[in-house]
């Protein structure tokens, strides 16, 4: 594979290939957390925590993985790191692990993390798998923020982290619960898509 710059890997990740806006993969997850912006955190630091260690062992030891038994291999250490985080976030911030709840264990089959495993570390350098995933990271765990900001604020009126309200519609504000819900979900990122369609459009006219 041609060596590429550790700033254009993570540019790829982040803006030209983002997974959830352009890839549009590990969709489910990211519709039925979205719900709450502290859920969002948590959910990105945890994906990009377990995409990234896993590139960067995929990458380091991709010589003596033999071809025939990848996969299970790639399972294994995706499965290894989700464990961690699993044990971390029950252990030390129990009422997010609550919310979370099965998709937190879930990452290791996500086909976010199991689709740069195979298609990018297993055949890329150490320090080219470590920008492609943070920059994957980064550009999940965005979008992630941008539609909990907005379903959360817009579904209960107010921004909730850490038990501490940091900002509040005033009344008269009637939150309609739908955006906490799934259709929200739904119709929030369908608008996000809307805007960076209207936006490739407008590049694509200049």
């Amino acid at each position: 594979m041609e060596e590429t710059t550790f700033w254009y890997e993570f540019k790829k990740g982040f803006i030209i290939e983002n997974p959830l806006m352009v890839l549009m993969v590990g969709l489910c997850s990211s519709l039925a957390i979205s719900n709450r912006l502290e859920n969002g955190i948590f959910m990105g630091i945890s994906l990009t925590f377990v995409l990234v260690m896993s590139n960067i062992i995929i990458a380091a030891i991709r010589r003596w993985i033999p071809d025939q038994i990848r996969i299970p291999i790639f399972i294994i250490v995706i499965a290894s790191f989700v464990t961690i985080v699993d044990l971390a976030l029950k252990a030390y911030f129990p009422p997010v692990y609550d919310r979370l709840g099965v998709w937190i264990p879930l990452i290791v089959v996500n086909c976010i993390v199991l689709a740069r495993a195979e298609g990018y570390a297993y055949k890329a350098t150490v320090k080219n798998a470590l920008a492609d995933g943070l920059g994957m990271g980064a550009g999940y765990t965005c979008v992630l923020l941008i539609m909990g900001f907005i379903r959360e604020l817009l579904g209960t009126g107010k921004l909730v982290l850490f038990d501490v309200t940091i900002l509040k519609i005033a009344p008269p504000y009637n939150p309609p619960a739908i955006f906490i819900l799934f259709p929200g979900a739904f119709l929030t990122f369908a608008c996000l898509m809307a805007l960076l369609n209207r936006y490739k459009a407008r590049k694509v006219e200049q």
